[in-house]
């Protein structure tokens, strides 16, 4: 009988700490997934920028060679990240299929131009820069039009700004709630164990010699909520890399490193920090006060 309760008993010890392990897991994949984003803001505003599309309409008569020799040209200039050369034909089988009907069948022509689609660097996209560059184009004499959206490219230019605040103060909101929630999971761990804690100071050992073996575990339970909120989030970036390679993939080594290092430290911190001062207060406790 007496076994069974201590059966019981250590399987309620490991539970909370198999508890306080995942649920610091969790807080810490986050606070690394923000971590990323905020490192990656600059890259993300990039991103954004780079695929803004903008169009070099030509001329009617132009012809695919001509055409063709203007967009290897505009890539040879420093601002042009990437074009293509969109032909009549494939303008009308492109807007043919956003309507959804046939409209070459009642125009009984095509009405659309050449073009070519330019993405530029991420440098060259403001407003001042593409009326430069369009003043330019515009003086090709393959060349009969430059449209892009200036509200548009304005508007661009103004979130990401915002967006970059935005994710640092969320990040340091985040930031206090896994400290809070870090913190009472730790401090209820501690309350299971008060009255170990105060039977060791009444039998005359000292507060660093009670306080060693929980700060031990405190930092083996950081490392390990660090590794495995780690793994997660490796896997995250694993399953949309495809999808967003150009923000973020395995293969950014650096990156990974300093948030993986930014994870184990807040980890270990956090839980030794929290530890720490959860002994400290039931050691000042007495012993009439624990149960309460």
């Amino acid at each position: 009988m007496p076994s069974s309760a201590n059966q019981r008993a250590v399987w309620r010890l490991r539970s909370s700490f198999i508890s306080s392990i995942i649920s610091t897991t969790f807080v810490l994949y986050a606070l690394g997934l923000l971590g990323l984003i905020l490192i990656n803001v600059e890259r993300l505003s990039t991103y954004v920028k780079e695929n803004l599309s903008f169009s070099v309409v030509l001329r009617e008569d132009v012809r695919n060679a001509d055409a063709e020799f203007l967009r290897k040209t505009l890539d040879a200039s420093p601002y042009v990240k990437e074009s293509e050369f969109i032909s009549k034909e494939r303008a009308a089988e492109e807007l043919t299929e956003a309507l959804g009907e046939d409209f070459l069948a009642l125009l009984k022509y095509n009405p659309l131009s050449p073009s070519i689609e330019l993405k530029l660097y991420a440098d060259y996209t403001n407003n001042d820069s593409l009326q430069a560059i369009a003043a330019s184009l515009l003086s090709a004499p393959q060349v009969t039009n430059v449209h892009y959206e200036p509200n548009l490219v304005d508007l661009v230019n103004t979130n990401m700004h915002k967006v970059g605040g935005m994710i640092l103060a969320f990040s340091l909101v985040m930031s206090f709630i896994a400290l809070v929630l870090i913190n009472n999971t730790i401090r209820i761990t501690i309350y299971a164990r008060r009255f170990i804690i105060k039977t060791m100071q009444l039998v005359g050992a000292t507060h660093a010699f009670i306080q060693r073996p929980f700060l031990l575990r405190a930092v083996r339970h950081g490392f390990y909520s660090a590794v495995l909120a780690f793994l997660l989030l490796l896997l995250s970036i694993a399953l949309v890399q495809d999808d967003f390679r150009a923000l973020v993939n395995l293969q950014q080594h650096g990156i990974l490193l300093l948030v993986g290092m930014f994870v184990l430290l807040v980890g270990v911190a956090i839980n030794l920090m929290t530890t720490y001062f959860a002994v400290s207060k039931y050691l000042r406790t007495a012993e009439g006060d624990l149960y309460y």
